[in-house]
């Protein structure tokens, strides 16, 4: 899904995090085995390939600089409504998608299923040519913070790449109720030669390259809603 964002990186955050713009350093990071190997997608213009600082549970960022005022503030509005009384002792994040879907003015939502293995079987959906559409997720984060989420995704038709997109998310604390996000507003292709099957694969993954959902599906572009 997306095809007129070449390329592109935002440091938006969701608006349900409710996170606020702050100079501090980014929450360390463990530079984990796929991390080291990161693929080209997620390496810089530069080719170099990110180093991350050793990961840390929620209890050990709270008592890191716990004597700076600022960042203490910043860590406890990050942390939200997560109980710090009862905080525990995983390392890793944990991010579920509990739903997806493509919105569009005029239309009810297409709902699309989450399947298990990540391949949709046949079409997942089809879409308008020149039509204005958003992508909608929902997600719950647990265990600990989850940073620099993001959301990549690949498009191809006959086996050339048409599109490679890139949407930072930003950072997520621990909850029990789902993160909601809407992605920019895309507008499908169109005339003769923009209609027909494509495929693509799209990926959420975090600062650590750690990928919390791929899909690899097919879709299409029609003169007219299936």
């Amino acid at each position: 899904m997306g095809f007129d964002h070449d390329n592109k990186e935002t440091g938006q955050t969701s608006e349900a995090s409710g996170e606020q713009e702050e100079h501090h350093e980014p929450l360390s990071r463990h530079a984990s085995e796929s991390s080291v190997y990161a693929t080209e997608e997620e390496e810089d213009e530069y080719g170099t390939k990110i180093q991350l600082g050793p990961l840390c549970t929620l209890k050990e960022h709270l008592e890191k600089d716990k004597d700076d005022e600022s960042l203490r503030k910043w860590k406890e509005q990050l942390l939200g409504s997560v109980d710090v009384n009862n905080i525990g002792e995983i390392l890793e994040p944990e991010v579920n998608f509990t739903s997806l879907s493509i919105i569009s003015a005029g239309r009810d939502d297409i709902v699309l299923p989450i399947p298990e293995d990540g391949k949709p079987k046949g079409l997942w959906f089809t879409l308008k040519e020149g039509c204005h559409y958003r992508l909608k997720f929902s997600f719950v984060v647990s265990n600990n913070i989850v940073s620099g989420l993001k959301y990549t995704n690949t498009v191809w038709k006959t086996a050339v790449k048409v599109d490679s997109s890139k949407e930072m998310l930003g950072t997520f604390s621990p909850q029990p109720e789902p993160y909601t996000h809407e992605m920019p507003e895309e507008v499908t292709p169109s005339g003769m030669f923009a209609r027909g099957q494509y495929s693509a694969k799209s990926k959420f993954l975090d600062d650590d390259n750690k990928c919390y959902l791929e899909i690899n599906y097919t879709f299409d572009i029609r003169k007219d809603w299936a």
